[in-house]
């Protein structure tokens, strides 16, 4: 793997990775500038504040008076910057892997939370993540804590589903370059579904994106998808 680095003088390593290559500026790809720093994103706030006010005035909301709105505009500026579309204005995390030199087997993790907004409607995704991957023998394999961070770096922003799941293959298929497969399940409730439009509450999305031996062998396949039920 390139721009590997050793850290402390141990073996553990970190990969400085920019996969942020698709839909640059779009609500589910990274902010059209790119990264931003501290005082950056409170220049943002500022602007989407004012935005958001003359939104609600568009709507006929006498916000300025309203002893629960006044501060509404700055907030809710604050909420995207901040926490739900965080991942567009943070870089990609530092991800750390480790050496590996007896396990080929399949790594998986389960039940990663999934807290997101669609980039439709800017309603809430939440739902779970699913992911698994086959290492080589000698091949350097993930932190697994880093697996939730690389789900919360593109959850939080806005998404679709379909892309979410492709993002999260892509990212951990670059890591761990010339694995033997990588599978991402993603199954989540949208409240564009549940709180608009047709209003049906208890609906879930399912999506997956598999490649290597999770599509040529229906062991490893149905080994993923035993793991995600136990």
């Amino acid at each position: 793997m390139d721009n590997n680095k050793i850290i402390n003088g141990s073996s553990a390593q970190i990969i400085e990775l920019n996969p942020e290559l698709r839909n640059i500026g779009y609500a589910d790809g990274i902010n059209i500038n790119g990264a931003l720093n501290e005082e950056e994103k409170l220049e943002m706030i500022d602007k989407a504040a004012i935005k958001f006010g003359e939104f609600l005035d568009a709507l006929g909301c006498d916000w300025k008076n309203d002893p629960n709105s006044m501060e509404t505009p700055k907030r809710v500026a604050k909420a995207y910057v901040n926490d739900l579309w965080a991942g567009r204005y943070n870089a990609f995390p530092k991800i750390t892997t480790f050496p590996n030199y007896e396990y080929d087997g399949i790594i998986f993790e389960g039940n990663i939370p999934i807290i997101s907004m669609c980039s439709h409607h800017h309603q809430t995704i939440l739902g779970k993540a699913h992911i698994a991957y086959i290492p080589k023998i000698n091949q350097e394999i993930i932190g697994l804590s880093k697996l939730n961070r690389i789900v919360e770096h593109y959850a939080r922003r806005g998404a679709i589903q379909e892309n979410l799941t492709v993002r999260i293959h892509d990212a951990i298929n670059k890591i761990v370059e010339n694995n033997k497969g990588v599978a991402v399940m993603i199954e989540a409730s949208h409240n564009c579904v549940q709180c608009r439009g047709v209003g049906h509450q208890g609906t879930s999305m399912k999506t997956s994106k598999l490649t290597g031996e999770f599509i040529k062998s229906n062991k490893t396949r149905n080994e993923f998808y035993e793991f995600i039920k136990s």
